[in-house]
């Protein structure tokens, strides 16, 4: 009784904060320099990683690039390098606890501290449970989500000192609502998500206010890692779209950034309305993509 009367005395501020929140929505807000930030950004060898670091690059920013692939990394830097910016490739496999650690012990000996953090690699296997081995199973939670505790753990201190600085994680649609046949994808994705929010909340406990937060929610883009993607939601996303959502969500300090944003309504959704109607609604959207099946039905 007492926890509701306590709540009944917060709907005047919940009412304040939706009406500041409605006029936020007219308002554009001022977007941050980071010309002259140390960007750390994985996965930059190709698709979104590659350009996410072409847009710092045009904002002056210093880039400290990882791929575990040595061509893709370096076109990628020579580009930077073209548009103006300073530009370090690393060779780095994120699934390797010991290739992060002893790779940023390099880049802050090296180059310096990084204060802002992209953690954006990620690897993706579309079949069942049936048909992904193991090993797949495991390299998908090593990058996906572990990673990103290995670069955190890594960087984070330098920012708790300055109080300042901010890290980006790279989630998805699948952190928030699951699609058959990508059960390690979503279960990594939701855990992604989860790390944002924690590290979000753990960060205001600390009273750390000057280190920023953003999550990066996308449908599917058309990068390639998933093949022959189709939605009653929409076109496939092209992946210019969606950096220009991500550049603008971590310039203005966005905390979580939804593309196209009718996947933030989606989710709400899901909590809300009866399993049954939500099991129809499913069904229109209609997600497909080519998969492997190990498990056969009968008579298929």
């Amino acid at each position: 009784m007492k926890f509701l009367l306590n709540c009944l005395l917060l709907l005047p501020y919940l009412i304040l904060c939706s009406l500041e929140s409605l006029v936020k929505l007219f308002i554009p807000k001022k977007r941050k320099s980071v010309s002259g930030e140390i960007v750390l950004i994985t996965g930059a060898g190709h698709g979104i990683g590659r350009l996410t670091a072409y847009e710092f690059a045009k904002l002056k920013s210093k880039l400290v690039l990882w791929d575990i692939n040595k061509h893709g990394i370096e076109e990628t830097a020579a580009e930077c390098r073209k548009l103006g910016a300073k530009a370090h490739a690393f060779v780095v496999d994120c699934s390797n606890r010991e290739d992060i650690y002893s790779s940023a012990k390099k880049v802050k000996t090296e180059i310096g501290d990084v204060s802002i953090l992209i953690n954006n690699a990620g690897v993706v296997y579309t079949s069942d449970l049936f048909a992904t081995q193991d090993p797949q199973i495991e390299k998908t939670f090593e990058v996906n989500i572990l990673a990103h505790f290995w670069t955190t753990k890594a960087f984070l201190p330098a920012m708790m000192k300055n109080n300042h600085g901010h890290i980006v994680t790279v989630a998805s649609a699948a952190g928030h609502t699951v699609v058959p046949f990508l059960m390690a994808y979503c279960s990594s994705k939701f855990a992604a998500v989860g790390f944002h929010r924690a590290l979000t909340d753990e960060l205001a406990a600390l009273e750390r206010t000057g280190i920023k937060t953003t999550c990066l929610c996308p449908n599917f883009i058309n990068t390639g890692f998933i093949k022959n993607p189709r939605t009653s939601l929409g076109p496939t996303l092209e992946p210019e779209q969606v950096v220009d959502k991500l550049m603008n969500g971590i310039l203005t300090e966005q905390k979580m950034i939804f593309v196209p944003s009718s996947i933030k309504l989606l989710t709400l959704l899901e909590r809300i309305l009866p399993e049954r109607f939500l099991v129809i609604l499913k069904r229109k959207i209609n997600i497909r993509f080519d998969a492997v099946v190990g498990y056969k039905v009968k008579g298929h």
